[in-house]
């Protein structure tokens, strides 16, 4: 099942640090390199692994789960190891939510032995299997109410349950297995606030060593601390990741001081430098006028003695302006290069007043129909399996109300680039042919420069969409909605399993649109960034979908 044990021990002898990786590179067989001679420790203790979509650090738990062997370099681990994938899918049909949950065989010992099994082979395997947890039944339905089930609900095929009930399962089987290590890939993943709240119950005082991806900030501030995934290294910090980012400000803060004070010093020695070939040309125009009245062989003396004093203050010259182009250079070293989205989009301006969305009022709880209208944010929320994707399809498909614009994006939870089908046909086409064939009113000219306002510069927009980094495909599918400068911008899910970099980025490209904006999303930080939640002067607008209810509005008056 998942989340038990992905291998065993490495080494069997106790050790402060739990999983060690000494000298660690890994590379694809196409010869991108993922990490690079990384040498670092991870103790007991509860930490965040962070960094950009690709930076490797779903590879880093491959590694050390066993799925992967390192180019070069070890990766030794002191215990048991328990993995929780992102995409957990349940592959054996028969599997109960109580085989899931780790309880299964334990549960159906028990039962056989409560109900009397006549067989003595049988019932001493039976009782072999309980391993004295005469409890088994308590234990199984405690686990199944930390993951929001029943005892009811132990029996249920495993595969009936939604991705985020699965998700909670999955990590609850591995804290109660009390693995040594456990790896949780973005576990927060489509889970809704209840969800998120659960997992982070199961996540505090976590026994052994946990080591979680997660892009989610909630979620990084209650672990104990943070490591970091960039270019090819693993940085780490004794902090939660609001502690790093501040913590990273103070020294970028400082190493851009730096470059401006290695700067002033590079212009300074190349001030030095003129002035020093301005004296040596004085210091030559004077020393040929004094050789006209002087004899040859002393003339010739006095001129090679000036050429080598004159050649040595050069080089000294020249390597003062080596060593202060260096210092830049080292000092631009230590600052990130992280770029932002600057995009302008006036021609989604719609007026205040102008209605762009009604829902029904037989989809309202109270009967009254709900309206977006002008360049407002509304928030589409509730639980998992509430109904707002069948809400968000009902009213883009005209059945639950009506859309009032024609200028529509939508961006799906689903990146499909190249054609509405994609495959490869579609995913051989280029970023330009692409983005042109979405946004046909962009001119031909102008469609690499607004590109380059979304990061996607140079050789990128020549690539096919087939190769690019997770991050890039986020931009191109960001660029074909609002290149478009649709007046209503339909957001789903958006932040899901995109890096803390590139959530950056969607923020600051929202802060150029000024149409409506409908974003169905789970992440209230998001929410509150954008102007959809309560940003501590303002409140958010919601639109909350009640399981078998229908929709009403709230507002969000508390971060």
């Amino acid at each position: 099942m998942p989340a038990t044990p992905a291998r065993p021990s490495s080494t069997p002898a106790p050790t402060s640090s739990s999983v060690v990786l000494n000298h660690v590179t890994f590379a694809w067989p196409d010869g991108d390199v993922v990490l690079d001679d990384v040498t670092v420790a991870f103790g007991p203790g509860r930490t965040g692994l962070v960094g950009r979509n690709g930076a490797g650090k779903s590879t880093l738990l491959r590694l050390v789960a066993g799925e992967l062997t390192p180019t070069s370099g070890a990766v030794t681990t002191h215990g048991d190891v328990a993995w929780v994938p992102q995409d957990l899918v349940v592959r054996d049909t028969g599997a109960t939510v109580a085989d899931l949950l780790g309880v299964g065989t334990r549960l159906r010992a028990f039962r056989a032995i409560e109900s009397g099994e006549p067989d003595p082979a049988r019932l001493a395997a039976h009782f072999e299997a309980l391993a004295d947890d005469w409890e088994v039944e308590q234990h199984a339905a405690d686990a199944a109410r930390a993951c929001g089930l029943t005892a009811a609900d132990l029996d249920r095929p495993a595969a009936t349950l939604s991705g985020g009930e699965t998700i909670l399962a999955a990590v609850r089987a591995a804290r109660d297995a009390r693995a040594s290590v456990t790896l949780l890939d973005e576990p927060t993943n489509n889970l809704d606030r209840r969800a998120r709240e659960r997992l982070h119950v199961m996540l505090d005082s976590w026994p052994g060593t946990l080591l979680v991806v997660s892009h989610d900030r909630e979620l990084l501030d209650l672990l104990d601390r943070t490591a970091e995934v960039r270019t090819g290294a693993v940085d780490v910090f004794g902090g939660t990741f609001t502690q790093y980012e501040e913590h990273l400000a103070v020294e970028q803060d400082a190493a851009a001081r730096a470059v401006r004070t290695a700067e002033q010093r590079l212009r300074a020695e190349k001030r030095d430098r003129i002035e020093t070939e301005t004296r040596l040309a004085r210091s030559a125009k004077a020393g040929r006028k004094a050789a006209e009245s002087m004899p040859k062989i002393l003339a010739n003396a006095r001129k090679s003695a000036a050429e080598g004093t004159a050649g040595k203050r050069r080089g000294l010259a020249d390597d003062r302006v080596d060593a202060a182009r260096d210092a830049v250079d080292q000092a631009e070293g230590r600052v990130r290069d992280d770029d932002r989205v600057h995009v302008d989009l006036p021609g989604t301006a719609v007026p205040a007043g102008r209605r762009l969305v009604e829902v029904d009022p037989d989809r309202t709880v109270d009967g009254r129909g709900l309206v977006l209208q002008g360049p407002e944010r509304v928030a589409l929320v509730g639980d998992n399996g509430a109904g707002k994707s069948t809400l968000l399809d009902a009213l883009l498909a005209g059945t639950g109300g009506r859309v009032l614009t024609d200028r529509v994006g939508y961006l799906h939870q689903r990146l499909v680039l190249g054609d509405e089908r994609g495959g490869p046909a579609g995913e051989a086409r280029t970023v330009l042919d692409v983005v042109r064939a979405a946004a046909p009113d962009v001119p031909p000219g102008q469609v690499r420069d607004r590109l380059a306002r979304f990061l996607l510069r140079g050789r990128t927009v020549e690539r096919p969409v087939g190769s690019l980094s997770g991050a890039e495909r986020f931009r191109v599918a960001l660029a074909c909605q609002l290149l478009r400068e649709p007046h209503l911008l339909v957001l789903d899910e958006p932040t899901n399993n995109l890096d803390l970099g590139t959530v950056d980025q969607l923020v600051d490209a929202l802060a150029g649109y000024r149409g409506g904006l409908l974003v169905v999303s789970h992440d209230e930080r998001f929410l509150e960034r954008i102007g959809a939640g309560y940003d501590g002067t303002r409140p958010g607008r919601r639109w909350l979908v009640e399981r078998g209810c229908g929709v009403r509005e709230v507002t969000v008056l508390s971060a």
